[in-house]
């Protein structure tokens, strides 16, 4: 394993851009300690031939570097990987880009990840909270989840419409918007009214959350139209 681990690190060191490393944090508001730099196209290709691999995505993960994390995500089996995992990596997340994409990539498709929704909305770290509801948005988008889990999600995106730090706020409005686009009526009008009523509300995160939503909407119906 470890000439394994050893092989993708120097796939990535060689796809490495000081470049795009420099940009990470200024352009992209991605701010890690521990970056080589690769645009997420070469992350791709460096993994594509590699998955399914879980052994290999532990082990790329613990590397602590953040290509090596995305890679791992890519290439991990969603089918082995455990509540304890999903924590334990959720408890790495240091950044809005390795929060998104391990959800997107991964954890919204292994079974029974709603709970960790619950979970992990109840946490007070700005990357923790934001986790559940990317992760939340994440099922929504990719059809994974019950009806009865996303009325669920909406009383949970209700309880955190205020919280105004940048990465929760934008990770509640991803989510409400998600499940407003779902083909399901009563999802849809659910998530509407809820976004009717975040608006009218004294408090100006909620109320931008709700606006925010009402018009992405709004575009959509139209386009529909």
């Amino acid at each position: 394993m470890v000439e394994r681990v050893a092989a993708v690190l120097a796939a990535l060191e060689e796809a490495a851009s000081a470049k795009v490393r420099d940009e990470m944090g200024p352009r992209y508001g991605i701010w890690t300690e521990q970056a080589l730099g690769l645009p997420m196209n070469a992350m791709q290709r460096i993994a594509k031939p590699l998955a399914p691999d879980h052994a290999l995505a532990q082990a790329l993960w613990d590397t602590g570097l953040y290509e090596a994390r995305i890679v791992a995500c890519l290439i991990d089996d969603p089918a082995l990987v455990t509540p304890e995992q999903m924590d334990r990596w959720r408890a790495d997340f240091d950044n809005w880009g390795i929060v998104d994409t391990v959800c997107f990539k991964l954890f919204d498709r292994v079974p029974g990840a709603f709970v960790k929704v619950e979970q992990w909305a109840r946490l007070n770290d700005e990357f923790g909270r934001r986790s559940a509801f990317a992760l939340l948005a994440c099922m929504a988008l990719h059809g994974q989840g019950k009806e009865g889990d996303f009325l669920r999600g909406l009383a949970l995106i209700e309880g955190a419409a205020t919280d105004e730090r940048n990465f929760v706020r934008k990770g509640v409005n991803w989510a409400l918007r998600a499940i407003g686009s779902k083909k399901s009526p009563d999802l849809r009008a659910a998530a509407r009214d809820m976004a009717a009523r975040l608006a009218a509300s004294p408090d100006k995160t909620a109320r931008w959350n709700g606006k925010d939503a009402l018009r992405a909407f709004a575009k959509a119906d139209q386009k529909k139209g």
